[in-house]
C-alpha cells in the first residue's frame, strides 16, 4: 500500500526524501548510531555531556514534590512568562506585557513550527540563510510555503547584502535568522540585521530570530533583531532554556511576540503539544533570575572549549573557522585530503575515534556541493573529553 501525505514534502524539505521515495535517516541519527556502535567520542550531535546548574535542577524537583505535575495553562506558567519579560528587559531593554507578549512551548522546535504553520501559507516564501537547521526546511515544506535561501559566505560566513537584497521579494512572508548561527558559529552583524529590518518593511514580511544560543557568544553581547529601530512590531522572537542551563531534554522554549502575532501563533500551538514541562518551567523561571556572573560564566567556559577542540583541530592539520558562539566550530578537512566531509565523517570513528557531522547535510545541493570538505564538530563537552578527542584526531595529520 502506497502512503502518501504531507510527510512526504516533510521529509523532502529537510533533505530526507531519497529519489527513489524512500525515507533516509537524519545525519544527526546515523552519526550518533555510529559513536554508540564504536565507542567513539560524540562530537556530531549538540548536547552538553554536564548538567545545568544546581539551582535549575533543584527548583525542578521541588516542583515535581509539590505537585506541579498537572497541566499548566496553555500560554505557560505566570512565574516563567513574567520571567522571560523580566529576562529581555534585563539583558536586552525590551519591555514586554508577560501576559499578551509571551508564549511558552515545548522547546524551541515547537515554537518553530508554530510560528510557521500560522503564518505561512501555500506559495508563500520564507527566506532563510545556508546553511539551516533542518526542522526549518521541512517545516516551510509541511506548511507549503517556498524555501529561499542565502548562503553565508566563507572565511567568515556572512551574507552577502546583495544576495539578501535579492532574496526578499513581495512574496516573502516570512525572514527566518538564526543568530548565533547553527551549524557554524557565525554571529551577524548590526549592518546585516538592519538590512534585514529595512527588507521587512520595504516587502511587508515577518522576522521570525531563532536566538536560542543567546547567552553562548563569545565576543560581544548579543543583539537581538527585535531591539533595532523599526523592528519590533514584526519580529517573533523565539528562545529555549536548553541550551543556557544544560537541560536540552526538557524542551521549555518561548516566543516574544506582539501580542497580536502571539494570538495568531497560540492558535495553531494548543493543538500540537497543547502544553508541556509542568514541573520544568518553574525551574527555568528560576534559572533565567540568576545573576549576571551566572551568565558570563558560562559563555567563558564553553570559549575555552571552542579554544581546546580548535587548537587540536589546527593541529591535526584541519583549517579551522572562528567560532564566534553556539556549540559548534567548522573545520576543513581538505589540507588532510579529505574532498568529501561525508565520507570523512564515516570514517572517523575508526581513524580517530570521533563522531562530526558534514556542514553539506545543512545545504541544498549547490551550496553542498560548494561545502564539500567541511566539518562540524560540537565543543559543549567536558574538557577532559574535549582533550582525548583533539589528541585521537591528530592521528589524521600522522597517517598523511
Amino acid at each position: 500500500m502506497s502512503i502518501s501525505g504531507p510527510w512526504q514534502r516533510t521529509a523532502e524539505g529537510a533533505g530526507l526524501l531519497s529519489a527513489d521515495g524512500a525515507i533516509q535517516a537524519t545525519i544527526f541519527a546515523e552519526m550518533s548510531a555510529l559513536a554508540s556502535a564504536t565507542g567513539a567520542i560524540n562530537l556530531g550531535q549538540g548536547f552538553p555531556d554536564e548538567d545545568g546548574p544546581a539551582e535549575v535542577l533543584d527548583a525542578a524537583r521541588r516542583a515535581i514534590a509539590q505537585g506541579q505535575n498537572q497541566y499548566p495553562p496553555g500560554r505557560g506558567i505566570a512565574e516563567l512568562r513574567h520571567a522571560i519579560a523580566e529576562h529581555q528587559k534585563r539583558f536586552y531593554g525590551l519591555e514586554l506585557d508577560a501576559e499578551m507578549e509571551v508564549l511558552v512551548t515545548a522547546g524551541a522546535t515547537e515554537a518553530l513550527a508554530a510560528t510557521i504553520l500560522s503564518l505561512v501559507d501555500d506559495g508563500d516564501e520564507v527566506v532563510t540563510l545556508e546553511p539551516f537547521y533542518d526542522a526549518y526546511g521541512a517545516l516551510i515544506s509541511l506548511s507549503r510555503g517556498e524555501h529561499r535561501t542565502v548562503p553565508l559566505r566563507l572565511p567568515d560566513f556572512q551574507p552577502d547584502h546583495d544576495d539578501l537584497r535579492r532574496a526578499v521579494t513581495d512574496r516573502t512572508r516570512i525572514i527566518l535568522i538564526n543568530n548565533p548561527h547553527n551549524p557554524t558559529g557565525s554571529v551577524l552583524s548590526r549592518e546585516t540585521l538592519e538590512l534585514i529590518v529595512e527588507l521587512a518593511h520595504e516587502h511587508d514580511a515577518l522576522i521570525v530570530t531563532d536566538e536560542v544560543y543567546e547567552h553562548l557568544i563569545f565576543d560581544e553581547p548579543h543583539l537581538p533583531v527585535a531591539t533595532l529601530a523599526g523592528a519590533r512590531e514584526r519580529t517573533i522572537t523565539i528562545s529555549s532554556g536548553g541550551k543556557t542551563f544544560n537541560t536540552t531534554g526538557w524542551k521549555v522554549g518561548w516566543i516574544t511576540a506582539p501580542a497580536k502575532l502571539i494570538t495568531a501563533i497560540l492558535t495553531v500551538k494548543q493543538f500540537l503539544t497543547y502544553v508541556n514541562g509542568a514541573p520544568f518551567q518553574p525551574a527555568i523561571a528560576a534559572g533565567l533570575a540568576l545573576p549576571d556572573e551566572f551568565f558570563a560564566g558560562i559563555a567563558a567556559d564553553l570559549r575555552s572549549k571552542r579554544d581546546v577542540l580548535s587548537s587540536g583541530l589546527v593541529k591535526a592539520g584541519f583549517e579551522v573557522f572562528d567560532s564566534h558562539g553556539t556549540y559548534f566550530v567548522v573545520a576543513d578537512a581538505r589540507p588532510l585530503g579529505y574532498d568529501d566531509a561525508v565520507q570523512l565523517c564515516r570514517d572517523l570513528p575508526e581513524l580517530a575515534g570521533v563522531v562530526a557531522v558534514p556542514i553539506s547535510a545543512f545545504c541544498h545541493d549547490e551550496l553542498a556541493a560548494e561545502y564539500s570538505s567541511l566539518v562540524r564538530f560540537a565543543f559543549c563537552k567536558k574538557i577532559e573529553v574535549l582533550d582525548r578527542a583533539a589528541a585521537q584526531l591528530g592521528r589524521l595529520s600522522r597517517e598523511r
